[in-house]
């Protein structure tokens, strides 16, 4: 470890030294808490799941059927992990994987007028965030979580085959609690207004950009279960596709 790991206090303090308005800060920070809420549901879950793994009947294969252990969370389905998950970690990366959308704002709201992202510059926000974690003196094990979470895994090949003006490398989650961020970052969006994502319609959003890609998502939906994501967009007042 070469850098430090946030408190909850260090993480407000990063926002707001980032943010270059009050607006720009309650969208950002606000994406930041719903996804270190949806993650951490994920991540209870999993545990769930790996606890109940001596105790659970098995399946027509001799697998653990997790389908019979009840909703954890507000989650239900998925499948047991390998490990026990570190909620504590997730719950820091969720806080601060978007911390580098401050830096790609065309329009900051500093004038009362709609905060508006740059497209072209928009998939820069994980490297951004990364990097200025980084130069904050940021432990790298959390700085990876800006870097990584970008859509369901950006790999080397789609950054070359999609021509992003990213340095061709590969931008995806080094462990299990890197990859619980990347997913629930999924079900919302900082959209103006912000906005919630059912299953289904990030389904139809990542199919956007080729099979392969819907078939990850779905397989992680597999994996790490289906949040009770109505039931948090009636909790924050925010629209629900």
């Amino acid at each position: 470890m070469t850098g430090y790991i946030p408190t909850l206090e260090q993480i407000d303090e990063l926002h707001r030294k980032a943010a270059p308005s009050d607006a720009a800060y309650d969208l950002i920070h606000t994406h930041c808490v719903i996804v270190a809420t949806i993650a951490c549901q994920l991540a209870r879950r999993q545990n769930a799941l790996f606890m109940r793994r001596c105790t659970l009947p098995r399946d027509a294969h001799g697998d653990p059927d997790c389908a019979a252990v009840p909703p954890t969370g507000g989650v239900e389905g998925g499948t047991m992990p390998p490990r026990l998950l570190d909620e504590h970690l997730v719950m820091i990366g969720g806080l601060l994987h978007d911390i580098g959308t401050y830096q790609v704002l065309k329009h900051d709201g500093s004038d009362g007028e709609p905060l508006k992202f740059s497209g072209k510059r928009y998939i820069l926000h994980g490297l951004l965030g990364y990097e200025w974690l980084l130069k904050q003196g940021v432990d790298e094990s959390i700085a990876q979580f800006a870097r990584n979470h970008t859509g369901v895994g950006l790999t080397r090949d789609d950054v070359i085959r999609q021509e992003l003006p990213l340095p061709p490398d590969d931008y995806v989650p080094q462990n299990l609690e890197q990859e619980t961020v990347m997913v629930a970052d999924k079900f919302h969006s900082k959209s103006t207004p912000p906005k919630f994502l059912t299953v289904d319609a990030y389904t139809a959003k990542s199919a956007r950009f080729g099979e392969d890609n819907k078939r990850r998502w779905l397989a992680l939906v597999e994996r790490y279960g289906r949040p009770d994501i109505p039931a948090l967009a009636s909790r924050y007042h925010m629209r629900l596709v």
